[in-house]
């Protein structure tokens, strides 16, 4: 062929490619970079799919008072792709923002659409003119619009008064891709009150959304969910229905109709068993006298848990919708541990585990039998338990009967009958009433305790044995000993109504909002210890003993006495580690009336001196005003509690100075000569103490939003409006 011929058809070919590369590019800018552009000036309607959310059910006491409920709340949001579609339609082009990206350990320059000078220019300048605008975290802004596109609306305002909600209304036409709605919003009227009992809820997040529901809906609301408490352990009845419903919008994004496909249901209503009074009587109790600690009040014939108070506390309306980080981090900043229930959490209970001892020894058969304090301590090779008599050098207590130890508190008496049971009976006895093992109430994080020689031990120490003088220091709450306020109270009840084991339970009933019953008032009867070789008259011996350590001379929990009602208790000091320092747990277990039981209450106090002189003024507190409320007509206060910060003070007999007038008149007990945490030469873990950590809550965080390394254009895109 010619050259001049080759010359040609190249020249043929380069024109075809170039003219193909032009049309392709032309195509792609049309089809792919300006669709939105193109496809907003189509006239006609468009069905957008919206999900919405359901109505969160409420939390009640068991006599209706709500603790935890939902507001009509006006909110106002932003559809980024709808503002986004709107503006462009008056402007050529949009401004962009270039964006600093670390991809891999190098940093890129990536330009993206500036959706916040979009809604500034087009959306807030108007709202401006009506009054309505309100300062906003544009980062914030441009991190949702990056994560959700148009699929999940921004949040603008979340405060309208109903006259603002009701401008909004009027010139909603005028504010394309802008929503109003009334929204719940949860609330706590009691403020810091049952906390720990009742949780709170956190923002549903991006995760939650699954395919199959991003291709269902244009736009998505998820439903808020439960963190901690109940709120989060009664989630799945607590969620409301979602609802679907489909928007008809014009051309310029306003909408023209909608129309309900289905409307949001409310979730079931969970109704507890804690009485809000008894509860607040409990809390205050602690907060005015104490520092650290826990109570809890249960219905020794049902099991049901009618207080549990835990100090320090927290705000739950600080969640309320969400919590400043500044906040969260002052909450984790409290060195007394807030977000703690103390009531759930392991801590060695001294002397109060003589009466699982008492327990295991009726088992096997023991508990009429007598022994000896003499000579007012026992040797265990390098160890030594020694009576808290022998230790204030007032001699020993002699040969002692069941009723007679528990009363006076003898150390020896437990170790000899704890080693004649065996460490395999005791941990047989002490399992049978609920230690080293979790309760199974419904709330999360609760330790199961410590038992040496049960399952759970053997398991984690395979190839252990206990010693008699670790058999020895479990029978008096010393050593590897762990328990929890919940556990001793639950083996106090089954000890007062004459051996039934019931599992505590928190949750009194679940009604779903068409009025079906989710969950059941039915009490869990878990075991009756008399039918494991514990005679009725055996426990009538232990019940004796807690009687006389109230009643009669020489009793180590004098100061639990109350006028008129007759109450049973055990005393407990354990030696302790607390913040590094050398300390006690002061416990005191006790049931009233002692007749006719109806109510335990088991009272906890970290470093205070011994359980009769600080725990026990505490207990009787709380049963003055239990049985003011019944049997004397004083109605107790029920108002909103503020958050309690807690301290580290240590509190002795001289700061349970009992009001003069609380309630009613107090009748004066004499000094408590009770046991003084000294007896045995051990020292239990620091407190709070288990093998498993209490989760951390995970709340939504309202934070600025990090601006991701935003480079503002030095010229602004022009654009002119039509």
């Amino acid at each position: 062929m010619e050259p001049h011929y080759r010359v040609r058809i190249y020249l043929l070919t380069a024109l075809i490619l170039f003219g193909f590369g032009s049309l392709l590019t032309r195509l792609h800018s049309f089809q792919i970079e300006r669709k939105e552009h193109f496809q907003a000036q189509v006239p006609g309607s468009r069905i957008v799919t919206v999900r919405e959310p359901g109505i969160r059910g409420n939390i009640t006491d068991r006599n209706g008072v709500e603790l935890a409920r939902n507001l009509r709340n006006y909110e106002v949001s932003f559809n980024l792709d709808e503002i986004y579609r709107a503006y462009r339609r008056q402007h050529d082009d949009a401004p962009s923002i270039d964006r600093i990206t670390n991809e891999s350990g190098l940093q890129r320059k990536k330009t993206e659409k500036d959706i916040a000078k979009v809604v500034n220019d087009w959306t807030v300048g108007r709202l401006k003119e009506l009054g309505l605008d309100k300062s906003y975290n544009e980062s914030a802004l441009r991190v949702h619009y990056r994560t959700h596109g148009g699929l999940v609306p921004f949040t603008y305002r979340a405060d309208l008064t109903y006259e603002e909600f009701a401008k909004f209304a009027e010139h909603n036409l005028e504010l394309p891709g802008v929503t109003i709605r009334t929204k719940p919003q949860r609330e706590y009227p009691y403020g810091a009150l049952a906390s720990h009992v009742i949780g709170f809820v956190k923002q549903w997040e991006k995760k939650d959304i699954t395919d199959a529901e991003k291709r269902e809906f244009n736009h998505y609301v998820g439903d808020e969910r439960g963190e901690m408490g109940i709120e989060g352990t009664m989630d799945k009845h607590l969620r409301g229905i979602s609802a679907k419903t489909q928007v008809v919008m014009d051309e310029k994004g306003a909408i023209i109709s909608s129309f309900p496909e289905s409307n949001p249901r409310a979730g079931s209503n969970v109704q507890l068993t804690l009485d809000a009074r008894i509860q607040l009587l409990a809390e205050n109790v602690l907060r005015e006298n104490i520092g650290r600690g826990a109570a809890v009040v249960m219905d020794v014939n049902t099991g049901e848990v009618l207080a549990m108070a835990s100090v320090p506390d927290y705000d739950l309306n600080s969640f309320v919708p969400s919590i400043t980080a500044k906040q969260f981090a002052a909450y984790n900043a409290n060195p007394f541990k807030p977000f703690t229930n103390r009531c759930l959490s392991g801590f060695a209970p001294g002397s109060t585990f003589k009466l699982p001892t008492a327990i295991s020894g009726a088992m096997k058969g023991l508990a009429t039998n007598s022994f000896s304090c003499s000579p007012g301590y026992i040797k265990f090779g390098n160890h030594s338990v020694g009576c808290w008599l022998y230790n204030q050098r007032k001699g020993n207590h002699g040969t002692l009967g069941l009723s007679k130890a528990i009363q006076q508190s003898c150390n020896p008496y437990f170790n000899k009958m704890a080693n004649a049971v065996t460490p395999r009976g005791m941990a047989e006895g002490f399992t049978l009433v609920g230690f080293g093992q979790k309760t199974g109430i419904e709330l999360p994080n609760e330790e199961p305790g410590l038992i040496p020689g049960n399952k759970e031990w053997k398991a984690r120490n395979p190839n252990a044995t206990v010693t008699p003088v670790e058999n020895a220091f479990l029978s008096i709450g010393q050593g590897y000993a762990m328990a929890t306020p919940l556990q001793l109270c639950a083996m106090v009840s089954c000890i007062a109504n004459g051996g039934k084991y019931y599992s505590p339970r928190i949750v009194k009933r679940v009604v779903a909002d068409d009025g079906e019953i989710v969950v059941n008032d039915t009490p869990k009867l878990k075991v009756d210890i008399t039918e494991a070789g514990v005679k009725p008259s055996d426990l009538d011996l232990i019940r004796k003993g807690m009687w006389m350590a109230v009643n009669e001379a020489g009793g180590t929990a004098g100061k639990v006495k109350i006028p008129n009602i007759e109450v049973a208790a055990k005393t407990g000091t354990a030696q302790t580690i607390d913040r590094g320092k050398k300390s006690h747990n002061a416990w005191v277990v006790s049931f009233a009336p002692f007749d006719k039981p109806k109510y335990a209450v088991c009272v906890l106090v970290q470093n205070g001196g011994s359980g009769g002189a600080v725990a026990g003024p505490l207990a009787n507190m709380i049963y003055q005003g239990i049985f003011g409320q019944e049997n004397e007509g004083i109605r107790l206060r029920l108002f909103p509690q503020t958050e309690f910060a807690g301290n580290d003070k240590r509190y002795e007999a001289e700061d349970m100075i009992l009001p003069e007038n609380f309630l009613s008149t107090i009748q004066a007990t004499p000094a408590d000569d009770g046991e003084s945490g000294d007896e045995a030469d051990t020292t239990a873990p620091e407190s709070v103490s288990s093998s498993a950590k209490p989760t951390a809550p995970k709340p939504t965080i309202t934070e600025e939003a990090e601006a991701e390394g935003l480079i503002p254009r030095a010229k602004p895109v022009r654009g002119r409006r039509r």
